[in-house]
């Protein structure tokens, strides 16, 4: 069986949902393949800066992701042993008027289905699951992919958006993910049972040695979500059992008694190992490019993933229309405009991490001098990610 488009998305999570939905809104025909039996995203809590929401409001999609959007009116940095305040980021009425606006949190669930009913919405727009990749072809003015279940596919070109171990970036980079030897545990929990009394109008980080707790509420602030992260000595030693619910309690013993409490809501049958990806020069051999993850898995710190997806979304399908009579100088001229901005977020993901989890004295009295002597209005510190002028530097 054969089947033909403008363009093949190798996966259906936020990033390769998005460049499907905006392709096809500019009128490509497209066709998305998903490895899984079906759509679906997994975790809960997600956050979407300015830049996001500049991007949704780009594709067409933002006053759909509003209704399912809690808006916090702070972000505040908590000493997750002493339970102090240690600094705060309003997002109120100057944040919005700064960057156009505001910052919202949501389940990951909903983003994504918003995404996925924009693409099925589209008769240009066709969606597969059960569809893993096994061979990709550049050919001379088309790409041929074949999946494992026999089915053949040819594109004008084709976007791997297919996650942190991607199958599409293995044809285009000869890497590895890395490790960042930190482990997630995520859950929720119905407002009506959380038992913390914190206020929970606001978007709360905890830091301390070697962990950090974030906490917001999602869905009509009905949910709290909850996300817990530690270095594991385990995976330091060596042992190849590392990341386990003991390690977590243990990483934990020495917070807050707000913490020890939340942490009892915390689900714990599944954890997530931190992995990010080096950032690379190049994303594009031919007629197949990277996006998303496949392009530039990063740690979660800044809470950009899947920003930095919807704004490569948005760059991919400008640079189509630019260059619609030559799509190979279309996808180099994607990647020269994103590189440069996914590196530095990559980066910049991995030094706030080793900010937040700072374990050496001096370091936390640096850190934390800087951040009790600024104000809650301040926001050089974020302008590098959700200005405007970030989003369109070339």
């Amino acid at each position: 069986m054969t089947n033909e488009a403008d363009v093949i998305v190798v996966g259906g999570g936020i990033g390769g949902l998005a460049a499907a939905y905006s392709l096809g809104k500019v009128g490509k025909t497209v066709i998305v393949l998903e490895q899984a039996p079906q759509f679906s995203e997994v975790g809960a809590g997600l956050q979407l800066g300015p830049n996001a929401l500049r991007a949704l409001d780009s594709i067409g999609l933002l006053e759909e992701v509003y209704k399912y959007s809690v808006l916090p009116k702070r972000h505040v940095f908590m000493d997750a042993i002493e339970q102090r305040e240690l600094s705060a980021l309003n997002f109120g009425e100057g944040f919005r008027e700064r960057y156009g606006y505001p910052y919202v949190v949501m389940h990951r669930t909903d983003l994504h289905s918003v995404l996925l009913e924009g693409c099925r919405s589209l008769e240009n727009v066709k969606t597969y699951v059960n569809h893993k990749v096994s061979t990709i072809e550049n050919l001379d003015r088309s790409v041929r992919v074949t999946c494992e279940n026999g089915n053949i596919y040819n594109g004008g070109f084709l976007v791997g958006a297919d996650g942190l171990w991607s199958t599409v970036r293995k044809f285009v980079v000869n890497d590895e993910p890395v490790t960042s030897q930190y482990v997630a545990y995520r859950g929720t929990v119905p407002m009506d049972e959380m038992k913390v009394q914190i206020d929970w109008d606001e978007k709360y980080t905890w830091i301390g040695p070697g962990l950090h707790m974030v906490q917001y509420p999602i869905r009509e602030k009905k949910v709290i979500n909850q996300v817990a992260v530690f270095k594991s000595t385990r995976y330091e030693n060596g042992e190849a059992d590392w990341g386990t619910p003991e390690e977590l309690d243990e990483a934990f013993s020495k917070c807050c008694p707000t913490l020890q409490h939340s942490l009892k809501y915390i689900n714990r049958d599944r954890n997530w190992k931190m992995f990010d990806r080096e950032p690379v020069s190049n994303w594009t051999v031919g007629r197949v490019t990277l996006l998303g993850d496949s392009a530039h898995a990063m740690l979660q710190y800044l809470a950009q993933g899947a920003c930095q997806a919807l704004e490569d979304a948005c760059c991919l399908t400008e640079k189509v229309l630019t260059y619609q009579e030559d799509i190979e100088k279309a996808l180099i001229e994607y990647q020269n405009e994103r590189i440069p901005r996914t590196s530095a977020v990559q980066r910049g993901a991995r030094t706030w991490g080793e900010m937040k989890h700072a374990e050496d004295p001096v370091t936390i009295l640096l850190r934390n001098t800087v951040m009790l002597n600024r104000t809650e209005d301040d926001f050089k510190y974020v302008d590098w990610l959700y200005s405007e002028e970030a989003f369109i530097a070339k």
